[in-house]
């Protein structure tokens, strides 16, 4: 899947339309003016064609009619399937994918002929059942545009695909030609991106071309396709009112990747602190400073102590102050503290409990009010990262339901139960389930069950929380591989939180 998957990510695509004007030339030229902004950026990029069978896709009696919409325009700037396979070899010649909107089923067939690499369904297509029954028989990566869709129509062709496990692309889009800014609600990409997410969510522009604003927008709201009508101007040619010129394209790339930098994380997924930034703040963080004459080995209370910047880099900032501190050598009145906050028990705990609620947050799970927590250390809170789980239960009665936050990194020894049944469902991240010998990895909604005496074990690379759900938890069910933890009594490798 990530193989697929990635030909969508960090993907322009400049769509010519018609704007070749029915000219194999111009085409050409056009893609060759795309090709030098795609090398002057160092871009993945596409050009998408368009694909009809215009002598089946329009009505034998709409022919010659001026009247209706399109079809004059269509038939102007008609080209031949050879021409079209002129321009597709153009395309990959200057290294980029070439992908095609097909109109009908022959135009799909057109797309297999040429070796287009993608396929893009076009927003007034992408509730055409037959036509999308056609391109789903492909196997090819598809981007689908959105215009003119609602929530429930798009669920429906996430549906559609999703069940025929074909790869495919969502691009939020207003088909409006031109798109006036008030209406591109550029919010709906985030909503995407949470109700999909497991698909690449793009924008297709139809704003005015010299805007480049909308498109910063859109790469902030986790838009990872860009796609835009682009066109070349000549003394004969002029480009319609939502189409870029040369000039505007390379505005609208620089600006994208002006927005990717402003916007990308430095530290994977994880928020990168500077030096610069950690030296900006300490100088105005506040130290602790004694009140009074202390002697080593004193215990030293909140009363003694007073906090006031600035603060010295080996002086106890006020953040890490807590009551009972021993004194390590002695201090006289405004002197700095110079005690190190030292590692407990509870600290490690509230450390651990701040995380796992971090978790649940992010995944949106709610736990409601009642609930117990139960931190299972089996080498010591010391290890809890390394080795350990958080159990949260919720119910149990004839039927048990729990929930398990397994932090990054962290492992579940092997063991077994004798007692209970139990089945997992992951809810969120990444789990590594061994069972017997045999590891299977858990997406999303993975579902593994586990019988009685059944010794298993499980990890996580980067978190995880999933749902438990078994007979009647019994206490000293679980019987562990290894002497040292078997050796604990469970009040020993258990801290029990009735709240947190």
């Amino acid at each position: 899947m990530n193989e697929v998957k990635h030909i969508f990510d960090d993907l322009f695509i400049f769509e010519m339309a018609n704007s070749h004007q029915g000219s194999l030339e111009h085409g050409i030229d056009i893609i060759s003016e795309m090709s030098r902004i795609v090398r002057k950026y160092n871009i993945r990029a596409a050009v998408k064609l368009q694909f009809r069978n215009l002598d089946t896709f329009i009505h034998p009696d709409y022919m010659q009619r001026k009247d209706v919409k399109h079809i004059s325009r269509f038939l102007e700037t008609r080209l031949s399937y050879e021409d079209f396979n002129r321009l597709v070899d153009a395309i990959h010649d200057e290294g980029m994918l070439a992908i095609s909107t097909p109109f009908d089923e022959d135009s799909v067939g057109w797309c297999m002929d040429m070796g287009i690499d993608i396929i893009k369904v076009a927003s007034c297509s992408a509730m055409d059942w037959p036509l999308l029954t056609r391109i789903a028989q492909t196997h090819k990566p598809l981007i689908i545009s959105t215009g003119g869709k609602t929530l429930s129509d798009i669920d429906k062709i996430y549906n559609f695909f999703t069940h025929r496990k074909r790869e495919f692309a969502f691009l939020h889009c207003i088909a409006e030609y031109p798109a006036p800014r008030d209406r591109l609600q550029l919010d709906f990409i985030s909503r995407m991106r949470r109700r999909y997410p497991e698909v690449t969510i793009g924008y297709s522009g139809h704003e005015d071309p010299d805007d480049i604003i909308v498109s910063m927008i859109a790469i902030a709201k986790g838009a990872r396709i860009m796609e835009r009508h682009v066109g070349l101007p000549t003394d004969t040619i002029k480009l319609n009112s939502y189409s870029m010129n040369p000039d505007q394209a390379d505005k609208w790339v620089k600006s994208i990747l002006e927005a990717k930098t402003i916007c990308e994380m430095k530290k994977g997924d994880t928020k990168y602190v500077s030096q610069d930034e950690m030296d900006s703040l300490n100088s105005l963080t506040r130290g602790v400073y004694v009140k009074r004459d202390i002697k080593q080995g004193e215990p030293i209370m909140q009363e003694d102590v007073f906090f006031a910047m600035p603060c010295g880099s080996r002086q106890m900032p006020s953040g890490d102050f807590s009551e009972g501190i021993i004194a390590g050598r002695d201090y006289k009145t405004n002197d700095a503290l110079l005690e190190k906050k030292g590692i407990t028990d509870i600290g490690l705990v509230r450390n651990v409990v701040h995380d796992a609620k971090g978790m649940l947050y992010e995944a949106g799970i709610a736990l409601g009010d009642r609930f117990e927590v139960e931190l299972s250390h089996h080498y010591g809170m010391k290890h809890f990262r390394q080795v350990g789980a958080i159990i949260i239960s919720i119910i149990n009665r004839e039927y048990c339901k729990k929930l398990l936050v397994i932090l990054p990194g962290q492992k579940h020894p092997d063991h077994m139960h004798k007692v209970k049944e139990e089945t997992f469902q992951l809810l969120y991240g990444d789990l590594i389930i061994n069972i017997e010998g045999e590891e299977r990895t858990l997406k999303p909604g993975d579902i593994q069950t586990i019988l009685r005496e059944q010794k298993h074990s499980f990890t996580s690379e980067k978190g995880a929380i999933f749902e438990e759900i078994s007979t009647t938890h019994i206490v000293n069910d679980s019987y562990y591989d290894d002497p040292a933890i078997r050796a604990l009594d469970p009040i020993e490798r258990k801290t029990i939180l009735k709240k947190w």
